[in-house]
This record gives C-alpha cells, structure tokens and sequence, in this order.
C-alpha cells in the first residue's frame, strides 16, 4: 500500500508506525505553512489517511482528490459544518471514504454494546442514560466525536430520549488518548459501561483495515461509515474446499 497520511500529530505517526511496520509505504504530511497543500507535491497514492485537524479536512480531501487519489480514510473529528461539501467533493469525483470518530474496533464494538445495553434499559422506565469522556487537555472538540456517535446512537435506540436530552460531561486534562463511559442510572443502582484507550495504536490498528475495506472495492462513491469494515471483520471465514 502507498499511503499519504495528513496529520503529523499523535494519530497520524500510529497510523505511519502501523504501515511501515507492514512494509508499506507511508508519506507523513504535516500542516502546509501555506495553509493548503500543492497538489504537485502530493502524487499519487492508494489511499490517503485523513487525522489532522477538523479545520483543515475539507482543503486536504480536495487537494488529495486534485492528485488523483480515491480513497480515504478519514478519521479527524470536528468538521460537522463541512461533512455536507467533503461528501459532493467525494461523489462527483467518484472517491470513497470511511469516516469515523473512532476507528478502533474496541470502539466499534463498544458502540452495538450501548445500543443493545440502551433498549434494555430504556424499556424500564428508572433508569436514565448518561454519557462521560475524558481526553488530553489540548483535544479542540467537546464532547468529542465518539462521545456525539454515543448520543446518537443511545437516542436511536432510546424509546424515549433525545439528544438534547442527554447529559454529557466532558473532561479536558492531562493526557489520557481517550475514555468513554455511558451509564444507566436508577435511583437503587448504576450501571456503566466503559471504554478506556491505552494509546493509539487500536486506532491506527482500524484505520489500516479500513484502508484495506477500500483496496478490496471498488465502493461505491461517497461517505461509509466504519460499521461495514467491523461487519468483514466479523464474519466468519469461508472453509476452504477439499
């Protein structure tokens, strides 16, 4: 695989780590003093790894696009306002891109637990839903994306709630890569589920086999979410024939 990974910041060296150590080629692209890269610069590659910043992730996609690259793996958070443009930017030139707040299978997993956990519970009336998300000081986004995928996935599945109803408490201190916790609270018990990040490696670890979700294609164009790489992931092996 030739990769261009934007985003020189801890995600981004897990994601360089995790391929050079496969073998594979990997171009890691810090934030151009410019402000937008040259497209001359950035050649062609297989797939291009988006883990910078979310300011920056529009201008990367179309840059990325403009070389010939058409696939991505995006996993910035913090671009909401721009999803709506990456994704026309993506279709028209006919690309595919998996995006994820979270792009570990720890966290993909994590997510159908809550959603089943979250029907249980929200049958019986007592006992209300709660998100907690703990991250590094210097993480920009709060709540973070995995925390804003809880909430929607928690409401989905609620017969009752609503996102806005939610309770969402977030943390910005020291240097933890990441905790999540959702609970069920009654008022005789209290029911948590949690999910704690060591280090990066899980989600450079996801970002590959979503890479590798994208060379198996072709896909069709637009945004996939992360789900149908966790489905292959999960599906038992064909036996081999005799």
């Amino acid at each position: 695989m030739d990769a261009i990974i934007f985003g020189d910041g801890g995600l981004g060296r897990a994601i360089e780590g995790a391929l050079r150590a496969r073998g594979d080629s990997a171009r890691l692209i810090g934030r151009p003093a410019t402000g937008r890269h040259a497209v001359a610069a950035l050649g062609s590659a297989d797939v291009v790894f988006e883990a910078s910043r979310g300011e920056a992730v529009a201008a990367n996609v179309e840059a990325a696009l403009a070389a010939g690259v058409r696939r991505f793996v995006i996993g910035t958070t913090g671009w909401d306002d721009e999803r709506s443009w990456v994704e026309t930017l993506v279709r028209d030139a006919g690309a595919a891109a998996v995006v994820a707040p979270n792009l570990s299978l720890g966290a993909a997993l994590f997510f159908r637990l809550v959603e089943t956990a979250t029907a249980l519970y929200g049958a019986v009336d007592a006992f209300d839903p709660f998100v907690v998300e703990w991250h590094r000081r210097t993480k920009r986004d709060r709540p973070s994306g995995t925390a804003r995928e809880l909430v929607r996935r928690i409401a989905a599945a609620h017969p009752a709630a609503t996102p806005d109803d939610l309770e969402v408490a977030v943390i910005r201190a020291g240097s933890s890569p990441g905790m999540h916790l959702v609970g069920f609270d009654a008022p005789g018990e209290t029911v948590e589920l949690r999910l704690t990040a060591r280090d990066r490696s899980a989600y450079a670890a996801g970002a590959l086999a979503a890479a590798e979700w994208l060379l198996r294609g072709p896909r069709p164009a637009g945004l996939h979410p992360f789900d149908p790489v966790v489905d292959e992931l999960l599906r038992p092996p064909v036996p081999a024939l005799a």
